[in-house]
């Protein structure tokens, strides 16, 4: 039978003569006299047939509902919303999906408050709903688990084996723009790219966050890493249920784990695994929430004494499915941990440490080449860069894999909307040597960040990717690649000098240094700066002008509520 403690938030939802109304409205929804006296657990649940990502979600939620029923408590399942990334992407559309992340947390935060539950079981698939679901957790603080939807399987063209993912029907369309295809071979890789449920197949954002949060100790070991169509998922999320009713008994909340060590052991992994640049953006906005300084800067220690370990799309070789297939990430953060790189004292959702839930686990197949030695590395220093100069005084984020070199220097070709670029790009505009500048498309300015997918996919496609770098103060989906620069700050729209760029302008980016710089006399710059003048917002009603209004810089995690 649960303690009162268990049912610290429920009990006052049901209990006593005065609550009679409250349990009558229950009783309506399948609750019995016994379940009163039960702990509540809200199902958040991101189920939508809208994408791939979450189309599975619903199954995943009952596997999670039937876990808590089993360990004594009531599920209470709810929905919240997603937005796809892929399907959004490169249309005015996307500028809703970072304001997604908010809506989301917004959203379980609501409900759970509202409804009285003691625990949530939170599950997410799509890129912002991880975040989302994170940052909710922390706003409330009561003991919850989170569970990813999990990754899909690669796709392939018939007669082939080379594993297709989204990112290869986005640099498809560069190749067929450069002639290197034609209309029926884009056709066949866009029909076989996404054979079925689960996110993005590369370590690109969802996947890097998923790692991400398991690193953080707020999902079950190797949650990360199982696949969206396998009995291992089903498992793991009725364990999360069964977890949830543990911390319950224990007293075991998100903020006693999500502590400054937990957020650098995320860090690490996501600098070890050459994740997404988003992570940046999406760890600072769950700090916050969590309570926990953390800043950009923190990426930049980090990064100079963690390297990159695994050979993983966009920039290597290998899908998440093959990462699952020897082992996941359970075996990297035990290499991790013993090359001293992770905080092992850390709680996680289990109740163990992390140390304590690593002890056992074994090494990664010897014949495999996923994964390098801590000492044989792909990279000795992260690739996520944070660049500062005066093009970006409050700090900007590169993605530096070292294939397309460290250094960049070229002349602006300036474009004040994605489409623009795109075109630009597509038409034959941008040439070897050029700096791409997209701007307008900041936390404010777009408003929303829209992801540049399109423009650095069309780049990669038309073999450009080493010849050409670009720059943004919008933000890059975690499938791309090549030289790139996003999240500049102060953006164009708060008057950041990346406003006063002009074509022929020379910028140099050195990601050695961790500098970005217009080369442009200060006096020149001066006069420009007397000549600009802010733009009308984008837009001045509904939930993007609420948003452009709350937002912070990309510096602080483009959070809405960084002045309450």
């Amino acid at each position: 039978m649960a303690t009162d403690d268990a049912r610290t938030y429920s009990s006052l939802v049901t209990e006593g003569t005065d609550r009679a109304p409250n349990r009558s409205m229950l009783r309506a929804v399948g609750f019995d006299d016994e379940d009163f006296r039960k702990p509540i657990v809200g199902i958040a649940s991101t189920w939508s047939n809208l994408t791939p990502c979450n189309v599975h979600i619903d199954e995943l939620a009952s596997h999670s509902a039937e876990g808590v029923e089993e360990h004594g408590g009531k599920p209470l399942t709810f929905g919240t919303i997603t937005v796809s990334d892929g399907i959004s992407m490169g249309t005015r559309g996307m500028r809703y999906s970072l304001v997604s992340r908010e809506v989301i947390a917004d959203s379980i935060e609501t409900v759970a408050g509202a409804e009285g539950f003691d625990g949530v079981v939170a599950i997410g698939g799509c890129d912002k709903n991880m975040p989302g679901c994170l940052i909710a957790l922390a706003r409330l603080d009561r003991p919850s688990v989170f569970v990813y939807g999990g990754s899909i399987l690669p796709g392939f063209r018939k007669g082939e084996d080379k594993p297709l993912d989204i990112v290869s029907v986005f640099e498809a369309v560069g190749q067929r723009a450069a002639g290197q295809i034609d209309d029926k071979e884009l056709k066949e890789i866009e029909s076989c790219a996404i054979p079925g449920a689960g996110s993005c197949g590369g370590m690109y954002t969802a996947n890097t966050m998923a790692s991400a949060i398991e690193a953080l100790g707020m999902s079950l070991p190797n949650s990360s890493a199982q696949l969206a169509v396998s009995k291992d998922k089903r498992e793991d999320c009725r364990r999360a249920g069964e977890a949830v009713l543990r911390m319950l008994e224990t007293g075991l909340r998100p903020r006693d784990i999500m502590t400054r060590e937990a957020f650098e052991n995320a860090i690490t992994v996501v600098i070890a695994l050459g994740g997404s640049t988003n992570a940046v953006l999406h760890l600072l906005a769950m700090a916050h929430a969590a309570g926990v300084p953390l800043a950009i800067d923190d990426f930049t220690r980090i990064g100079q004494k963690v390297p990159v370990l695994c050979d993983l799309k966009p920039s290597g070789k290998y899908h998440m499915a093959h990462f699952s297939r020897i082992g996941g990430l359970s075996p990297l953060l035990r290499m991790l941990l013993d090359a001293g790189l992770l905080h092992g004292d850390c709680l996680t959702v289990t109740g163990k440490t992390m140390a304590g839930n690593l002890e056992g686990v074994e090494p990664y197949p010897e014949d495999q080449d996923v994964v390098y030695p801590v000492d044989r590395p792909l990279k000795t220093e992260s690739h996520l860069r944070i660049l500062r100069g005066n093009l970006a005084e409050d700090g900007a984020v590169a993605k530096i894999s070292g294939k397309e070199g460290l250094r960049f220097e070229g002349k602006a070709v300036v474009y004040d909307a994605e489409e623009d670029a795109l075109r630009g790009i597509l038409d034959g505009e941008v040439k070897t040597g050029d700096v791409i500048v997209v701007r307008y498309e900041g936390p404010r300015g777009g408003p929303g960040m829209r992801e540049m997918l399109g423009p650095t996919s069309a780049v990669m496609g038309r073999g450009l990717g080493k010849e050409v770098a670009l720059i943004t103060d919008g933000r890059f989906s975690g499938g791309s690649h090549g030289f790139v620069v996003g999240h500049v700050s102060p953006e164009a729209a708060a008057g950041g000098l990346i406003a006063l760029v002009e074509n022929g302008d020379p910028i140099t980016i050195d990601a050695s240094a961790d500098e970005i710089r217009l080369e442009v006399p200060e006096e020149e710059l001066a006069a420009r700066r007397a000549r600009w003048s802010p733009r009308p917002p984008a837009e001045t009603r509904g939930t993007l002008a609420k948003y452009a209004r709350l937002v912070s810089s990309a510096s602080r995690g483009a959070v809405t509520d960084a002045d309450l």
